[in-house]
């Protein structure tokens, strides 16, 4: 293994993230028409899923197609100069771990709200609907990013360590 392969691996699993994103958006997408289609009791879900699952589809889209330019500008610049490495890529991962905790925040906020929604208005069929897809979509997304945050904390300390 070479030196810089922490970069590889931290970005190849990124990729793969990435497209697991894509592939519940896309799903969840899809259950949203359904459920529509069929005028289901449940089609209340509807609108946080497709809401959650657009973000879905362009975090991953974004991270899935930039990922592997990054590899090689990443190793690249690794190979030629460590320290001008670090450089560029210590503010970038602060910066990525300092939003973890701004996404975790917000998807924290969206699962109470939902749950709330589903507590206080368990009687309307259409909010439980809607509070029961808030949650599953705030939920999956908040693993996906505990998941993500710890890949870009080992990532990161790689990088100082390198």
């Amino acid at each position: 293994m070479n030196e810089a392969a922490f970069i590889r691996d931290y970005f190849a699993a990124e990729s793969h993230a990435a497209l697991w994103f894509m592939l519940v958006g896309v799903a969840a997408i899809l259950l949203a028409a359904w459920l529509l289609c069929r005028r289901s009791a449940w089609r209340g879900m509807a609108g946080p899923l497709v809401a959650v699952a657009l973000i879905q589809l362009g975090v991953g889209g974004t991270v899935f197609l930039r990922s592997d330019a990054q590899i090689a500008q990443l190793q690249q610049l690794h190979r030629d100069d460590v320290a001008q490495f670090r450089a560029v890529e210590t503010p970038r991962m602060k910066m990525v771990l300092a939003n973890f905790e701004t996404y975790k925040a917000i998807e924290l906020g969206l699962l109470a709200l939902g749950m709330a929604i589903v507590v206080l208005l368990r009687k309307r069929e259409f909010w439980l609907a809607f509070g029961c897809g808030l949650v599953l979509q705030a939920g999956f997304m908040l693993a996906l990013d505990f998941f993500a945050q710890a890949r870009a904390l080992s990532y990161f300390k790689a990088m100082l360590g390198s």
